[in-house]
């Protein structure tokens, strides 16, 4: 689609949240209205795109006239007459109001050189020269555009008014540029796509953007005529094969789904309950009764009845009723029939797999002795050592130095982040250990201690002491079953459990199931914590403070805010890398680049921080269902953090002005730890267990035994453990299941770490066709990144988004290694985007008002609490 001449827009003006980044940058907060008259100002003399020196001059000028913007300089018929002079050697042509702006622009400085009029008149011709791209842009809906392509064509536009014709060849020129660096025609149609659909806000690009990205990338190599359009036709051809190949294996998902939906509701509604036996084995009901006693007749389901705890009915599958009718007469020859019978479950011939009774299924799966899994730990003579405490109790301190005195151990943390912290406390002791984590190894060889995630856990090889951190984890819906399978089966012998006074209960709950012995240490703050008394405005935080918010946006936003206030800042939240948090956590603790810390609850866990006083921006946060009141237990963790014992005589915990009350705090710090009204530990399957039940099914469906188990091997009532939330690897699932791929492949592809919100899963079955078809799959790249201090948050949320991507592929790549190749490659790329995001948050936006958020949008979503000063 050629671009419209008409659409060319004017030059804009310069935005007030522009003037105010630059005047923070200069030290110079300005006060209300004066960023407004500033870019007046500034506009006035054709300064369209600002420096901080002069930013800061026009405010000074402003103040010094009373706050009153001086006029115009008057233009000097001679300098003008020199700059024309000067621009026309330059064979650079400008037009009369052109010159008119320079003129008055360098009416008080020192006699401009040529190169600093060239300069001077980019800058004033590119503001228009942008609105001209994103016109453009707007009407080539499949161009895979960055930001740094529009920048880099900027550079390169070389006249005053260039037509959109000549706009758009100079911003393909920029993205074949940057395509290029891909290193072949292949990989550069790939990112042009994954740009493409990014832009878009879709999965994938569309055939016809595919096509077009084939194309850029084949000129961005320099191909003639002829092979980019066997280029072309070879990306689409390939593409088409593709995404047939993922819409037959979801359409053959999707009919197994529902087939084996069908029928275990069909085997549902076929059962009969017990008053039913007897007329099917004519028998009396008395002998019915004896039978199922004696576990001659399986059960086939049993259903809670709600009425009090063991209260069930039982069904039966009539079927299997049937084929045991031949037996009745034995067994009525039997004096007294007990103990159980000899075959573990009888079924009727030819049934469907789904038809084998849930008690079966759950004698397979024995999740209901979980404990029994963990056979080299059973054998060991454990003892459990239960250390709790509240934040700044010293918990880790005392746990790695018992770690440090034994001959082997491992450390277990529920993030990388502080496993690489175990690592670096146990090295401070004199001893190097192999770290594990789900997407990195790093073996010191002939170490016999190791720190690891939580997840990571090793369950046949004894050590002396295992350390488990943050053991309150195990309430968690979504991880809390990794803490009890840690806890329960880690082989050492002693188990150094750790947490705040929250897990107690649960800890012994395990214990009594592992019937080993628990010794319990209470542990007391070393520094005392106290409630503000007052809320504490935005302009009253002070060095040493952290300011909580419980999502990234508003994180980003109060940031934002704080760096217009001339105030310097670190910044730590979920979406950042351990790498990238470990950094920001340095500017604020060591380097004193950041006066004040902005984080998410994601401070709450392990970091040691200086803190001297936390400020919560608000008392609520959305929880993945509701928008819901912070925890005590929450408001206990997260406050903990402040008055770090040797950096500060006490910590202090307080409220923004206007986002709660005083007396909540001081509410939620009082309390004592509940225990909670479900002590049964949660507890998730294992491939032993998925391969268990699916042999038991006669299946090779991961989806169908996912579903089954997810029914059938716990009971809801079960007195010692319930099941974990495993509806995210159900869902992955459904989305592979008919993939070429053994069941215990898929069962890992189930366990990946990716992002839904990302088209994540999505992502994942594309990887996996690849694996299925025997291609390699690459690892994903950030391309071409922005000079840091001029990036916004579109450009540092789409660099996450592939920091996370690079998780999910790492993750894999240590387990199908033949097929997720260039892990170095991987590994590089990984540190590339972390250094890059590091240095954004480091930095102040060098265009604010454009490409960085200024002010919280009210109609976006509300606010955490008031901005006051």
């Amino acid at each position: 689609m050629p671009p419209s001449p008409q659409r060319q827009p004017p030059a804009p003006a310069i935005s007030a949240g522009r003037i105010s980044t630059l005047l923070a940058q200069a030290r110079l907060p300005p006060q209300r209205g004066e960023a407004r008259l500033v870019a007046e100002m500034l506009a006035g003399v054709g300064a369209l795109e600002p420096t901080v020196e002069e930013a800061a001059l026009a405010l000074r000028t402003l103040r010094a006239n009373n706050g009153i913007p001086p006029p115009l300089p008057e233009v000097d018929p001679g300098l003008k007459q020199f700059i024309a002079g000067r621009l026309e050697t330059a064979s650079l042509a400008a037009s009369a109001e052109e010159l008119t702006l320079l003129t008055r622009r360098f009416a008080s400085l020192p006699e401009p050189t040529t190169a600093a009029l060239g300069q001077a008149l980019q800058a004033l011709r590119r503001p228009a020269w942008r609105a001209g791209l994103a016109a453009v842009m707007a009407e080539q809906p499949l161009l895979p555009v960055r930001r740094t392509d529009v920048e880099g064509a900027l550079e390169t536009i070389g006249v005053a008014d260039p037509s959109p014709d000549a706009l758009l060849s100079t911003l393909r020129g920029a993205i074949r540029r940057r395509l290029r660096l891909a290193g072949s025609p292949e990989a550069a149609a790939s990112l042009a796509a994954e740009d493409l659909a990014a832009q878009q806000g879709k999965p994938e690009a569309t055939l016809e953007g595919i096509a077009a990205c084939a194309g850029l990338a084949a000129q961005a190599f320099d191909l003639d005529e002829g092979a980019t359009a066997r280029f072309v036709a070879e990306t689409l051809e390939a593409e088409r094969a593709r995404r047939k190949a993922l819409r037959d294996a979801a359409s053959a998902a999707r009919k197994a789904r529902e087939e084996a939906d069908r029928q275990q509701k069909e085997w549902e509604a076929s059962l009969v309950t017990r008053d039913a036996i007897a007329a099917l084995l004519g028998c009396t009901a008395a002998e019915a009764e004896a039978w199922i006693r004696a576990r001659r007749i399986p059960v086939a389901r049993r259903l809670a009845t709600g009425r009090g705890r063991g209260a069930e009915i039982l069904q039966f599958d009539p079927a299997v009723l049937a084929s045991l009718r031949p037996e009745v007469a034995a067994w009525r020859q039997e004096a007294a029939p007990t103990g159980r019978p000899a075959r573990s479950r009888v079924e009727a011939p030819g049934a469907p797999p789904q038809r084998v009774a849930n008690a079966v299924l759950a004698k397979a799966a024995a999740m209901d002795r979980f404990v029994s899994h963990f056979t080299t730990a059973r054998a060991l003579d454990r003892r459990i050592t239960l250390i709790t405490g509240p934040t700044n109790s010293g918990k880790s301190h005392q746990a790695l130095d018992r770690l440090s005195r034994a001959e082997s151990g491992i450390a277990l943390a529920p993030l990388r982040l502080l496993a690489h912290e175990f690592r670096e406390a146990l090295a401070a002791r004199g001893i190097q250990a192999t770290l594990v984590t789900g997407e990195e190894r790093d073996p010191v060889p002939g170490s016999r201690f190791t720190a690891a995630t939580v997840e990571m856990c090793p369950f046949n090889t004894p050590v002396d002491v295992a350390v488990i951190d943050e053991a309150q984890l195990l309430t968690d819906p979504d991880r809390g079953h990794a803490w009890t399978a840690a806890i329960m089966g880690v082989p050492a012998r002693e188990v150094v459990v750790l947490g705040s006074p929250d897990c107690i209960p649960l800890v012994r709950r395990i214990a009594a199931l592992t019937d080993e012995p628990v010794e319990e240490i209470s542990l007391e703050r070393k520094s005392p914590l106290r409630a503000a008394d007052e809320p504490v405005a935005l302009g009253d935080l002070r060095k040493g403070d952290a300011l909580i918010a419980f999502s990234r946006r508003d994180v980003l936003e109060l940031r934002s805010e704080l760096q217009r206030r001339n105030r310097r800042v670190a910044t730590i939240y979920g979406a950042l890398s351990p790498e990238v948090r470990r950094a920001e956590a340095r500017r604020f603790r060591e380097t004193g680049e950041a006066d004040i810390l902005v984080a998410t609850d994601a401070i709450g866990l392990g970091l040691n921080l200086p803190i001297s006083r936390i400020v919560f921006s608000t008392l609520e946060k959305w929880d993945g269902t509701a928008r819901r009141a912070l925890h005590a237990s929450e408001v206990r963790q997260i406050g903990g953090r402040a008055g770090r014992f040797g950096h500060h005589e006490e910590g202090v915990v307080a409220v923004l002005v206007g986002a709660g009350r005083p007396a909540a705090i001081k509410l939620a710090l009082g309390t004592v730890p509940a225990a909670p009204d479900d002590l049964r530990p949660r507890v998730a399957p294992d491939l032993a267990i998925v391969t268990a039940v699916a042999r038991e099914m006669g299946t090779e469906s991961l989806y169908a035994t996912l579903t089954r188990l997810q029914r059938a091997v716990l009971r809801p009532d079960d007195p010692s453990y319930r099941l974990a939330d495993i509806s995210a690897q159900i869902t992955i699932a459904a989305e592979i299941d008919k993939l070429d791929l053994p069941l215990a492949t898929r069962w890992t592809y189930a366990l990946c770490p990716v992002d839904s919100r990302d088209y994540g899963i999505e992502r994942l079955a594309r990887w996996a066709l690849d694996h299925t078809r025997g291609h390699k799959v690459r690892p994903p790249e950030a391309g071409t990144l922005p000079r840091p201090d001029t990036a916004g948050p579109l450009e540092l949320e789409r660099a996450e988004k592939t920091y996370k991507r690079l998780v999910a592929w790492r993750w894999l790549s240590m387990r199908f290694p033949d097929t997720y190749v260039a892990a170095e490659e991987a590994a590089r790329e990984s540190t590339r985007v972390n250094d890059w995001i590091e240095a954004v948050l480091a930095s102040h936006p060098a265009r604010g008002g454009r490409h960085a958020p200024e002010r919280p949008d009210p109609k976006a979503r509300r606010k955490p609490g008031p901005l006051r000063r």
